[in-house]
Formats: C-alpha cells, structure tokens, sequence
C-alpha cells in the first residue's frame, strides 16, 4: 500500500511541477524517453563509481540514481521550451507528462518499495502495461511537438 501512497505523492509533485511551469508535454515526454535511455547505459556505472567514493553499490542506490536520471533532462526542460496558453491544454499536457513520469519511474520504485498486498496487484498491472503506455506516452509526446508553432510563427506578419 505504501507504494501507492508515494506513488500519489509523486505524481502530484510532478503534475503541479508541469502545470505551474505550463511547458507543452512533447519535449518533455521525449525527455523522459532519453533520461530512461541514459538511465539504462550510464545507471550502473555511475553507482560503481560513487561506490569508490565510499557511496555503497546496493540495490536502494541505484534505483534512486536510475530514477534521477530518467527524470533529469525532464527536470531541465521544465525551464525551458515551449508552453501551453490554454487553461484545459496545461491540465491535459500535466497529466500525461506525470502519467508517461510514473511509467518510466516503475521500476526504480518497485526496488526502492517492496510492494506487498493491493500495493502489489497494482504495481504488477503496471509493470505489464508499462510498455503500453509509453509507447501511447511517446506518441502523444510526438503528435503535441507537431501542434506545437514555432514563436516566430505565432506574431502576425504585418507589410510596414
């Protein structure tokens, strides 16, 4: 259960993040795709090197390190980028920014938590449909990029 409760706790933090800052979800959708990339070829080897700076390799360690890795080019992009003007588009972008989040996120908090009881059923359906819903994550990601007009398009053109 307390899985679903940190769960909550992130998404939250992670909607409020993307909703404040009103950034469109494409980029930052494609950020998560290459944070969960990097994660995958430079996780471990940044663990064994915190490991002779007298950081233990143990598995709690490096599901945090996987996970801050996967969000951190998100993380960057927060500040920078494209952004929404309507009200409904913030909300909708948020939400699938936190839900493509969570995710990549799976994982990293199924090693940090040990999910027991109802905790466990739902991170398990998860886990089987994580791919689903990135692969629906990153093409919406993709699609909201298309929709996106360049900031030189969006003033008019006048002839004086």
């Amino acid at each position: 259960m307390e899985i679903i409760i940190i769960c909550i706790i992130i998404a939250a933090v992670l909607f409020v993040g993307a909703f404040i800052t009103k950034r469109r979800f494409g980029l930052l959708g494609l950020a998560l795709a290459a944070g969960s990339l990097l994660s995958g070829i430079w996780g471990y080897d940044i663990v064994l090197a915190a490991n002779g700076f007298g950081m233990p390799a143990t598995p709690l360690s490096t599901a945090i390190v996987m996970a801050v890795i996967v969000m951190l080019p998100a993380a960057v992009l927060l500040f920078h980028g494209y952004s929404y003007k309507n009200q409904i588009a913030r909300v909708f972008g948020a939400a699938m920014f936190t839900i493509l989040a969570l995710a990549f996120l799976i994982d990293p908090l199924g090693r940090i938590l040990m999910p027991v009881g109802f905790g466990a059923d739902v991170y398990s359906w998860l886990v089987n449909h994580k791919t689903l819903i990135i692969g629906a994550g990153l093409i919406l990601a993709v699609l909201d990029l298309f929709l996106t007009k360049p900031a030189g398009l969006n003033e008019k053109k006048s002839k004086h």
